[in-house]
């Protein structure tokens, strides 16, 4: 049988097969990592009346969590690079379900913070980066659609999740639910096993440059080939001696240095091939962006419970709004991305991804109105929906963006910015949560942060529009 790395690498992206098991395996990866994530605020009543906690000491887990995830997930994104995507999920799995299984036994909330905030935020990074970029390197054609459908598996996730885990807590205890979950996570050392590795060359990789492509010149393709050489022969793998006919030889005396500045000269060569992106104008934009949606895209999954709990809603039906949310999610996943791999909609694929950033933040505005369950549920429907076409579109447009062949590195950067205000904002959120006793400035702040990013991407858009079409003036 041929390797499948042999055959990628000699055509495009083989749009199917083998490519819906990656899929699959990236649905349950986003099942394990982002769905138990949000149903993290499931466990906060409990919490405050074992450890008498309030929502600002108890909402720092969460903000662990999501920011130890984020924060290191250029960690997991260079190491599924340099080292391998599936030994790279597996670690990650067996981490975070130990983190779990730790929580489970802890007697103070500091050790939560540690054990259910950092090990399991760790072992989550390590797996959701590089399952969701092995998608793009698969996917070239249905990219969005294939992108919408792995996705999905925080929505479908929550869903099922958010009402299962109401149930252990009542029966098992959040001690319980907490083991559970823990077993329910090591499924990622599964999902990581069946991730087969692709390799694919840097000009197949780019999709929308592919079909612009001339027939190839006999130099440019002997150039394409000594490019391969050399990328393999010198800084594949690194500590390498290199080629005879790459460099003249050195005589290796004792003390002599040179293999060690060989190993940090490829290693330079690797990282400024590999991060040049962030030079680009296009990606520092859409950075701040994310800095700014990140800061409140969070809070209603965090609070949405909670608030509910307040306006007097039951656990049952406060548990079904998240569920309401996580499967409306799904619908947003995957009609967004099956819309925008359409070709009239492709060129417009980022005035997509800002109207549903637009939305979410519009929705979160008119939560302090909603005081009852009957009107909770469309907000519910709204937001979820919303909320999964923007997450289903962040790696197309980062894509568009960066190119294909850094998607990897990109989405660690993109998911990383995602740190910081994933560790302050529920914090922040909860002590406005307790010096006004209401949740009215918390959901305000989650939307006016959703809004600001919505307005930088369409400012920054408007203002290129104009430079590449001035006005024409009259004579």
């Amino acid at each position: 049988m041929v390797d499948v790395k042999q055959r990628s690498s000699e055509g495009s992206p083989p749009d199917g097969g083998w490519g819906w098991v990656i899929v699959g395996s990236c649905f349950m990866v986003t099942v394990c990592t982002r769905a138990v994530t949000r149903c993290i605020s499931i466990f906060f009543t409990e919490l405050q009346a074992h450890f008498g906690a309030d929502y600002s000491e108890t909402a720092w887990i969460h903000s662990l969590l999501d920011c130890t995830t984020m924060l290191f997930a250029p960690v997991g994104s260079l190491i599924g690079t340099r080292w391998s995507c599936r030994g790279t999920v597996m670690l990650g799995g067996l981490i975070s379900s130990c983190g779990l299984l730790l929580s489970s036994f802890t007697s103070s909330l500091e050790l939560l913070y540690v054990f259910m905030g950092v090990l399991t935020g760790l072992g989550f990074a390590l797996c959701y980066t590089p399952a969701i970029a092995l998608v793009g390197c698969y996917f070239r054609r249905r990219r969005a659609l294939a992108y919408g459908v792995a996705v999905s598996g925080s929505g479908i996730g929550t869903f099922v999740l958010a009402p299962a885990v109401q149930r252990l807590i009542q029966r098992y205890t959040w001690r319980g639910a907490l083991l559970v979950l823990s077993a329910f996570v090591a499924n990622l050392c599964v999902c990581g096993a069946l991730l087969r590795p692709i390799t694919l060359r840097g000009e197949e990789a780019d999709s929308e440059g592919e079909d612009r492509r001339g027939p190839v010149s006999p130099q440019d393709a002997q150039l394409a080939v000594k490019r391969s050489h050399q990328s393999a022969g010198g800084c594949s793998s690194l500590g390498a001696s290199p080629s005879p006919s790459s460099s003249p030889s050195l005589p290796l005396l004792p003390g002599n240095p040179a293999p060690q500045v060989e190993r940090r000269r490829c290693f330079s060569s690797w990282s400024s091939r590999e991060y040049r992106f962030l030079l680009l104008p296009d990606f520092l934009l859409l950075a701040v962006s994310f800095l700014f949606l990140a800061s409140g895209c969070s809070l209603p999954f965090v609070f949405l419970v909670p608030c509910a709990l307040h306006a007097g809603v039951s656990h049952q039906h406060a548990a079904f709004l998240m569920s309401i949310l996580g499967v409306v999610d799904i619908v947003g996943n995957i009609t967004f991305g099956w819309l925008t791999d359409h070709r009239c909609l492709k060129p417009y694929r980022l005035t997509c991804y800002i109207l549903s950033v637009a939305m979410e933040g519009l929705c979160c505005l008119l939560v302090p109105l909603l005081r009852s369950f009957p009107v909770l549920v469309p907000f519910a429907v709204l937001y979820g929906y919303f909320d999964g076409a923007y997450v289903a579109l962040i790696p197309v447009v980062t894509s568009d963006v960066v190119g294909a062949q850094h998607l990897s590195s990109a989405l660690g950067v993109v998911y990383f910015l995602h740190a910081l205000p994933y560790l302050v904002s529920p914090p922040f959120a909860g002590w406005l949560v307790d010096i006004t006793g209401s949740y009215t400035a918390t959901f305000l702040l989650s939307g006016s942060a959703q809004l600001a990013s919505a307005l930088i991407l369409c400012t920054a858009a408007g203002i290129r529009c104009c430079l590449h079409h001035p006005p024409a003036h009259k004579e």
